[in-house]
């Protein structure tokens, strides 16, 4: 079956979709970067943890009720268009690919990284090279190659992280490793307290917390090419949103009742040490593998995300035509290609440019995953704004608490984004960021196609 209008496969089950969002979340930054926030703000993490899940559930079903209403393989960067105004649609849906396109830079060069302990004779090229190409060509077969190997890819990060926490549960409250003596949870106030920084130590690493739940809305881009979309994306969003708070908030409440807070980061990853603590030798090599293919599944996603993307910008006119090609299985091929082929720069970054300069590029990004999360409620407010009582009552998949949810969700990420200007390795963001969208809004206009752009055309 294809997808109104686009000849894109509607092959995406619900399993797909829910592993896919959750797998595009669950990466690198929860396994290796979450030692950082834990420094900044102690146990009080948990608490933020919380308030960014809480966020990022409104994010998810604002996003969830266009997508229901109008499932489109443009997703946000469709409705910007449409609601708000072809320059939103354009800085969107280009602000995102850009966004797919480095985070898979990053997450092929951690492939590299990490296969190196393993084979340290091995350049480190080669295994980013190969990573490219083998999720280039699952993401060209066909998407429900694509969604069965997502799939998997995320369930070993599932049952890693759910292994640990129940282990981890059973050494705080039950003593198994420990001679039977339980730890108990006196880790969580006993270094300083539940705010050994203060509310400001909670509030800075806001910032780091909440980028960390960002793919989450990659979903929205499923919603063309899934099964019964107005059925598969509700189960997929209310099903995601529980569970990534439990993976999150369980993963680190057991880190932290385990170990304190202010220990956290100094031996390695803490998923490695805490293997380790509870008597699992092999925990180096074990988490070494679930890094290489969380890794392994947020490129798989990106490729997929950044196809479909490009593919909705040429079918709409901002982007070169021939990457609106679909292959006779219903794959935008072209798009796909030349998203694999930009990505290729991670190879070539691998060996030539200082890792300086590589975090310069991701504090960029994460700007402009935060503006995505801002663009998606200030269309979602539009969408309201365009619909008469009768229909808005008609919808199949509501906000909850509108429009108070919207509102506080925006407010919450405004408040995000300038409390990175008080953290020195966020502060980058501010600056990067707005170039990156000015590079784009120039070629918008250089292009002339804020002149060619007609009301009547749709992003599709």
């Amino acid at each position: 079956m294809q997808t109104e209008q686009t000849g894109l496969q509607r092959h995406l089950k619900v399993r797909h979709i829910r592993l896919m969002a959750l797998g595009s979340t669950i990466g690198v930054g929860l396994f290796l970067g979450s030692a950082s926030a834990i420094q900044i703000a102690g146990p009080s993490i948990l608490l933020g943890y919380l308030l960014a899940g809480i966020v990022a559930f409104i994010v998810l079903r604002t996003l969830g009720e266009m997508a229901v209403h109008e499932p489109v393989a443009g997703s946000f960067a469709a409705y910007a268009n449409t609601y708000v105004g072809p320059l939103a649609g354009y800085m969107v849906g280009w602000g995102y690919w850009t966004y797919w396109i480095v985070v898979g830079i990053a997450e092929v060069t951690a492939v590299g990284i990490y296969m190196g302990i393993w084979f340290p004779e091995t350049p480190q090229w080669i295994w980013a090279l190969s990573s490219i190409v083998m999720m280039g060509l699952i993401n060209l077969i066909a998407v429900k190659v694509f969604g069965e190997f997502e799939f998997w890819f995320s369930l070993i990060k599932v049952v890693a992280i759910v292994a640990m926490i129940a282990l981890g549960g059973s050494v705080i409250f039950f003593g198994f490793t420990n001679d039977w003596n339980p730890i108990g949870l006196g880790n969580l106030w006993q270094h300083g307290g539940f705010f050994p920084n203060g509310i400001s130590g909670m509030l800075l690493s806001l910032q780091m917390v909440l980028f960390a739940y960002v793919g989450i809305e990659m979903i929205g881009l499923s919603a063309g090419e899934a099964e019964n979309p107005r059925k598969t994306i509700p189960m997929a969003i209310d099903s995601l949103a529980w569970r990534i708070l439990i993976f999150y908030m369980g993963a680190i409440f057991v880190i932290l009742a385990i170990f304190p807070w202010n220990e956290v980061g100094q031996q390695g990853s803490p998923f490695v040490v805490m293997f380790e603590r509870i008597g699992l030798r092999e925990a180096a090599g074990i988490i070494n593998f679930v890094v290489i293919t969380a890794a392994l599944s947020s490129c798989n996603a990106g490729i997929f995300s950044g196809g479909r993307l490009l593919y909705a910008l040429s079918v709409n006119g901002y982007a070169p035509s021939p990457f609106a090609k679909l292959s006779k299985y219903g794959v935008p091929h072209r798009a796909v290609m030349a998203t694999v082929a930009v990505c290729m720069t991670g190879v070539v970054l691998n060996y030539f440019v200082p890792d300086k300069a590589f975090q310069y590029i991701m504090a960029a990004v994460t700007f402009v995953g935060l503006m995505v999360w801002i663009a998606i409620l200030i269309t979602q407010i539009q969408f309201r704004r365009s619909l008469t009582k009768v229909q808005a009552a008609e919808l199949a998949y509501r906000t909850p608490w509108w429009p108070y949810s919207s509102w506080f969700a925006l407010a919450f990420i405004a408040l995000v984004v300038v409390l990175m200007g008080f953290h020195e390795d966020a502060r980058i963001a501010l600056v990067l960021g707005p170039c990156l969208l000015a590079v784009y809004l120039a070629m918008f206009y250089i292009v002339g196609l804020h002149r060619k752009t007609k009301q009547s055309r749709e992003f599709k």
